[in-house]
């Protein structure tokens, strides 16, 4: 049980978790700006403005880099493995949801005649956009340099 309290005392994933929470809410706001409705599933929904993704795991890898320094393995782990979730969350995901929007518009042409299978659509907003990723990198650094009292 030790082990696990050790864990809610680690500062840096405290920190990447609380960016992670911040661009959530964000995304709140920012449907409510481009849309004028409060939208509380932004808060569970993916894909939207900023990435959560983004922003977790930059705050995850500056705050190693600050506690840990800029030139250890720790922190070289952390760029890597943030790059590969931010090029994901642009790219392989954005392009799933690409294809379920042209599957969604197939199945919506089907189904104008009289056919009798299901027309369960599918989810389109899986990803994110470049811009989205870099806002949420650009917000999970700022976080992480804000927090830095806190290593």
């Amino acid at each position: 049980m030790q082990d696990f309290g050790d864990i809610l005392h680690n500062q840096v994933l405290l920190v990447a978790i609380a960016a992670c929470l911040i661009a959530q809410a964000l995304k709140i706001a920012v449907d409510l700006a481009k849309n004028g409705k409060l939208n509380i599933r932004a808060l569970v929904e993916t894909g939207g403005m900023p990435s959560a993704h983004s922003a977790f795991v930059t705050a995850l890898a500056t705050g190693v880099g600050q506690t840990l320094g800029w030139a250890s393995p720790e922190f070289a782990i952390a760029v890597v493995f943030a790059a590969i979730v931010m090029y994901d969350a642009a790219g392989v995901r954005q392009a799933a949801g690409k294809q379920a929007r042209v599957l969604n518009q197939i199945i919506d042409e089907f189904f104008e005649g009289d056919h009798q299978l299901s027309e369960a659509r599918l989810k389109e907003l899986l990803g994110h956009t470049p811009f989205q990723v870099i806002a949420g990198s650009v917000l999970g650094v700022a976080i992480s340099w804000f927090a830095e009292w806190a290593y």
